[in-house]
């Protein structure tokens, strides 16, 4: 079975992939400290839940934000899996040219997503990621990654108010009761929920007109679910495996 991480600021997804179809898949919390002692007693943890093993894993594929913690990853792989992982990152095959500036800045995690999403549409698409932060990321009717869109995430958004007016709680992210809220805590989950949500409409609504057409959406990350696919219209599916599958994708191409 092959293993596919994707190390986020926040939360770090990973799963097992068998006969190219993600049969298990965990979230933990990113810890920038971990070792990877750590973080391997972490995975035989949860691949012991699920009745899987070390022995079960034959290779891994790896994405990361978090650049202290992908050599920590690397570690736990040689260690633990007993082979050297792929790092997603220059000099890693992935089949799309990057049309930026300065393509190392690109985060892994984005290209990842972006191939994932051609794979899936074979056509010019757009896909907004909720996580620490929302990005939107825009492949061409060729498959080349032209670009993409960073706002600030929903928890940082909740986090600041809480830190920056003195009058408002840390607020639990959740769906409102209404539009108009009857509470404190009401009207802040309304303004972040159809705030956000106006957000992405309108930053998806400008990127279609400057592709010149009705290019198809897909949404992920772990903060998905909270506005997808109730508040908002312009979102035509989610996928909570999209990074994932995209890392299964890039190892296969470069096996």
């Amino acid at each position: 079975m092959l293993l596919v991480v994707d190390v986020g600021n926040t939360q770090t997804h990973f799963g097992a992939v068998r006969d190219r179809e993600i049969v298990e898949h965990w979230r933990i919390a990113t810890v920038r400290s971990s070792t990877s002692d750590e973080l391997g007693a972490a995975m035989r943890s949860l691949l012991d839940l699920r009745g899987l093993g070390f022995a079960d894993i034959d290779a891994c594929a790896l994405s990361s934000t978090v650049p202290e913690l992908a050599p920590e990853w690397a570690a736990a792989a040689r260690r633990y899996l007993g082979h050297e992982p792929l790092v997603v990152g220059p000099g890693v095959r992935t089949g799309m040219p990057i049309r930026l500036d300065n393509p190392r800045e690109l985060g892994a995690d984005r290209l990842v997503n972006a191939v994932a999403a051609w794979a899936r549409f074979h056509s010019a698409c757009i896909v907004v990621d909720f996580g620490t932060a929302i990005t939107y990321d825009v492949v061409s009717a060729e498959g080349e990654y032209l670009g993409g869109i960073i706002s600030p995430g929903i928890e940082i958004s909740l986090e600041a108010l809480a830190v920056r007016a003195a009058k408002l709680s840390q607020v639990e992210l959740g769906e409102p009761r209404s539009l108009i809220g009857k509470t404190t805590a009401d009207a802040v989950r309304s303004g972040i929920v159809y705030g956000f949500a106006g957000q992405v409409d309108g930053i998806v609504a400008r990127l279609r007109d400057e592709l010149g057409f009705d290019a198809p959406v897909i949404a992920t990350g772990g903060l998905a679910h909270h506005l997808v696919p109730a508040f908002t219209s312009s979102i035509d599916e989610a996928d909570d495996l999209l990074t994932l599958e995209g890392l299964r994708l890039i190892w296969e191409l470069n096996r």
